[in-house]
Order: structure tokens, then sequence, then C-alpha cells
């Protein structure tokens, strides 16, 4: 999908990719492009922002042949028409260059207006914000379906995004072999999306119903204590420890470069923490960047 084929004298041969890597950030505006292009800045990406799509290929082209620049990010969204009308020419003609990654960010409609309604800002479209949301998801489709990731920023706080997105591209040197995101929350709030792997915890005991720790969160030691001592808790914890044990060397093998793991209890503040904090215990020893999202804490 990502290499172009060429015809010289009637055999085909395949170009020679440089070693840049572009990153296009797009996606549906206030769904977190800002804040993702400031994460992957802070990875060490070259970051440029509504770039007009002439100047694309020569601008990684230039940015990739100073010495120690490798990462190049570039914001896309609805104000780049030349970009959305000939998308497909376009990625052809970088992709046969460079090693290009599509980054897609969406939220819910309801969850966009509100954005809005908060900063007080107007849609890039105009008009009513509902109507516009829905246009530009139709005009931003074509993106949306050559994204290499989608992430839905419904339920993230531009802090938690800020992580995700560090996490996921992080230079090689601080990312080592994985980059691992474990998500506490709860199923009460909804189930968090873009996961891997999704653990429900809801079976353990619960410190909700002790009066003591009611008020307090799985961060805590008395949560902790309370909800490991019980043999089902510490067996529970051993068979995951087993399957990560197991899976994780064979998602390196398979050049996966980025694992998100939840676990879910009924409120997200108690049993999924305290299970987010030992498995991030058990995590940290090994060559692998780790971050940790309780979504549900307030």
């Amino acid at each position: 999908m990502n290499r172009k084929t060429s015809q010289i004298k009637g055999k085909p041969t395949r170009e020679k990719k440089t070693s840049s890597r572009a990153l296009i950030i797009t996606g549906l505006s206030g769904s977190g492009k800002t804040v993702a292009l400031r994460a992957v800045e802070d990875a060490g990406f070259f970051c440029v922002d509504n770039l007009p799509v002439s100047l694309i290929s020569s601008l990684i082209t230039k940015i990739s042949s100073r010495a120690g620049t490798k990462n190049i990010a570039i914001g896309v969204d609805i104000r780049e028409k030349e970009f959305l009308s000939g998308i497909d020419r376009v990625l052809k003609a970088i992709r046969s260059k460079y090693q290009v990654e599509i980054l897609f960010l969406e939220a819910d409609t309801d969850i966009l207006i509100r954005r809005f309604k908060e900063t007080r800002r107007p849609h890039p479209l105009g008009g009513e914000m509902g109507d516009a949301i829905a246009a530009e998801q139709k005009m931003l489709a074509p993106l949306k379906q050559n994204a290499d990731r989608l992430i839905d920023t419904s339920s993230l706080s531009p802090h938690q995004l800020r992580k995700l997105v560090s996490s996921m591209y992080a230079s090689v040197k601080e990312r080592k072999d994985l980059a691992v995101s474990l998500i506490s929350f709860g199923f009460k709030y909804g189930i968090p999306q873009n996961i891997d792997l999704l653990l429900d915890v809801r079976f353990l005991p619960n410190p909700y119903f002790i009066p003591l720790l009611k008020d307090l969160n799985g961060t805590n030691k008395q949560v902790a204590d309370f909800i490991f001592q019980h043999a089902e808790t510490k067996e529970f914890t051993r068979k995951i420890k087993d399957l990560l044990n197991f899976l994780i060397p064979l998602y390196i093998r398979e050049g996966k470069s980025y694992l998100s793991i939840a676990f879910g209890c009924t409120g997200g503040m108690h049993r999924s923490p305290a299970l987010i904090e030992e498995i991030s215990r058990f995590i940290k020893k090994k060559n692998i960047a780790l971050n940790v999202i309780h979504r549900d804490i307030s």
C-alpha cells in the first residue's frame, strides 16, 4: 500500500524511500489536533500546521536533509481544501518517497458542540454547529478512511490526550520496543475508545461499600490493601501478568509499536485504578515505555 512501483525498461522496480517519517495529523475541528501536534513536537518532531499541499513534499525533502531531523508532523484540517480534494493523488505522491502515517482524531458530536461552546469559538465552516460538524465529517471521510490510527477523544482531557499521543510517537530511545498505555475507567461512564485489550474487574470485592474507603480511590494504599487482600484479586493479577508476559514479546516481534490496555470497574474509582497501579509496576520492569491514565478519577 505504501510502496509505489515504477516501470524502467519494462521491469518493475520499487522506488527507494528516505528514512524520514512524515506524520499527518488531522481530524474533526475541536477533537484535539493542536494538542496532538504539540505532543509530537515535544517528542522530537518538526511540526507545521496547515501547510499548503503544494509545499508538503518539498518541505519534507528540505527538513529531512537536515542532520538529526528525521520526523516531520503536518497538521491538516478542513481549511486545506486542496489537500482534501486531491487526497489520493497527494498521498500517493508522498508515500512513494517517504514513510507516511495519518493520525485521525474525532469525537462525538455532542462533545464537539460542548467544546466549541466552552471556548466560545465558531466552527470553521460556520452556520449551525450540528450541521457544520456533519458537513465536516463528510468532507474528511476520505482522510479517515486512509488513516493508520484513529483516536476518539470524547472521553479524554487535553492532558490525557497529550500523554497518549506522546507515548505513541515518542522517539525510539524513549519508546524502546513498545509503548503501552494502561487506562482505568468506569463502565457507568462508557467504554474508552481505541482499546486493544479490555478487562472487566467488577467481579472483585468493591471498596465503595466500605465507609472508610468509599471516598478514597484505587491509588490510595488503604484501598489497594483491601482489594489485594482477597485471593481472587491475587490470582487474577497473576494470570494477567502471565498473559502479558506471553503477549508482549509476540507484539514486539510482530512490529506493534503501541498497545492500549483498559481495566474497567463500575465507577472507575477503586478497583480498576488499583489494578492498573499494580500492573504498571510490573510493566515498568520491562523494556517498555508506559503511560497511565485514570480516566474517571476526578
